[in-house]
């Protein structure tokens, strides 16, 4: 195994343990026995592979996974990463396609979110990073 499946097994636990006693104090503060359900904050960041100046992709994919995947583990959190394809228009009102990695991150603190995203933002010399934020319910099948 590599450190980071290590690390994130055991980080892995520790949130899996930390949301079954949310969930013990969601049903004490009378939400539903039997739903299981636990409310989480899912956030999700964009991250496009076009250089800022280029508008092209500089390096292989696998190589800015690398780099994110140790970002992630020096800010300790667990995270899940996808790749996806899309286009936008730049604000110059040029249209643009690019491959995107999609970092998902629940229940992280705001402020290392931010600064993941600047992180991020600077490393693979991006304008911007979009994130987004969205309540869900889940539960943890052991």
């Amino acid at each position: 195994m590599t450190p980071y499946s290590n690390y994130l097994l055991l980080k892995q636990h520790l949130l899996h343990q930390q949301q079954l006693a949310k969930s013990k104090l969601h049903q004490m503060a009378g939400g539903s026995e039997t739903d299981g359900k636990i409310k989480m904050v899912e956030t999700r960041l964009y991250i496009g592979l076009n250089d800022a100046e280029t508008r092209t992709q500089l390096f292989e994919t696998e190589k800015y996974i690398e780099q994110l995947k140790k970002i992630c583990f020096t800010y300790h959190v667990p995270f899940s990463v996808g790749l996806e394809e899309g286009g936008y228009f730049h604000e110059d009102g040029e249209y643009i396609e690019e491959k995107s990695l999609v970092l998902t991150l629940i229940d992280a603190e705001k402020a290392i979110i931010e600064n993941i995203a600047k992180d991020l933002r600077t490393l693979f010399h991006q304008e911007s990073i979009l994130i987004t934020d969205d309540e869900v319910k889940g539960c943890y099948i052991t």
